[in-house]
């Protein structure tokens, strides 16, 4: 638990607002950006105590690494290895909502808490504009998990950053919605490559450049990359997957043709119901205490990132 009340900056995403972020990053303190995923919770990557607050201002357990995030494909070369196979996907993908887990350069400069102690780091290009902007003026790598309590769930608001975070962190940078709503897929490299977390890039794309089916990750396997705890982007109240309709104590989250409290996407379009899952599940939340019931989703394409969430979000909590 944080022990201080900070003031945290609510900042606009203009010059000013892009110079005073990358200022706070370079001096070690936590600032939260948009990607076009979800919101991240920024710190410098190569220093240990900035690194640490963000696992005290989240309540994030130590043993889960974080995803660092950089400007270009080229940066990558100062913190890890990126060759064969990742190399190509790096040049397919990014920017966007890939994250590769890849072999730490030997004696770089990332700080140990980003890994976790493995010998791997996960890295990622993000798209957003802003995002963009801000890694390439703050001139550091930034150490980015979601920008939220730990377990509870994403933000894909600015808004929802200062509810979950406000007081803890210095500041976050207000871009908007973001427009693929849910994290990045991360991708295990060796010895092979292999599904660690679906997410916001299509198990399918990832297919269709290997040219064949994709390993994916044993949910018993150690954690190995973020996303991997069993309840994870939890809201306060029970969830209950694949309901045909409510009980009479639940409020329904509705995908497709159905009465619902809120409908992820009445046309059961997966990117839209992508783009408000996290933003409904955070208006269910704050509605009410009585359990959500959901509608069946798809399991393909974006379905299986959003299916990965709302199984981790019904999972038994201790």
């Amino acid at each position: 638990m944080v022990e201080r009340e900070l003031k945290t900056e609510h900042l606009k995403a203009d010059a000013d607002g892009i110079a005073r972020a990358a200022q706070l990053l370079r001096d070690g303190v936590l600032v939260s950006f948009p990607t076009e995923t979800v919101y991240g919770l920024g710190a410098d990557a190569t220093n240990d105590t900035a690194v640490a607050r963000i696992f005290e201002a989240k309540g994030r357990p130590h043993f889960n690494p974080l995803i660092v995030h950089l400007p270009s494909l080229d940066a990558v070369a100062h913190y890890a290895d990126l060759t064969g196979v990742a190399r190509d996907l790096a040049h397919a993908f990014w920017p966007g909502p890939l994250t590769l887990v890849l072999p730490l350069k030997s004696n770089g400069p990332l700080s140990a808490l980003v890994s976790a102690g493995l010998p791997t780091v996960a890295i990622r290009v993000p798209a957003h504009p802003l995002a963009q902007a801000l890694l390439t003026q703050a001139g550091v790598p930034v150490a980015a998990p979601s920008a939220n309590p730990s377990g509870r769930i994403s933000p894909s608001t600015a808004q929802h950053v200062l509810d979950g975070l406000s007081g803890r962190i210095e500041a976050v940078l207000d871009g908007g919605p973001c427009d693929v709503g849910v994290e990045s897929t991360i991708l295990g490299i060796e010895p092979s490559p292999v599904l660690l977390r679906p997410g916001g890039l299509p198990v399918e794309a990832l297919e269709a450049a290997l040219g064949g089916p994709l390993a994916i990750r044993d949910d018993g396997a150690a954690i190995s990359a973020p996303g991997q705890l069993t309840s994870h982007y939890a809201p306060a109240a029970r969830v209950r997957l694949n309901a045909e309709a409510a009980r009479p104590d639940e409020r329904l989250l509705g995908f497709g043709d159905v009465d619902a409290d809120l409908n992820l996407s009445p046309s059961g379009d997966l990117v839209e119901a992508a783009a408000n899952l996290f933003g409904y599940l955070h208006r269910l939340d704050a509605d009410g205490e009585a359990p959500i019931a959901v509608s069946p989703v798809p399991d393909h394409g974006l379905g299986r990132a959003i299916n990965d969430r709302l199984q981790r979000a019904a999972a038994p909590r201790d």
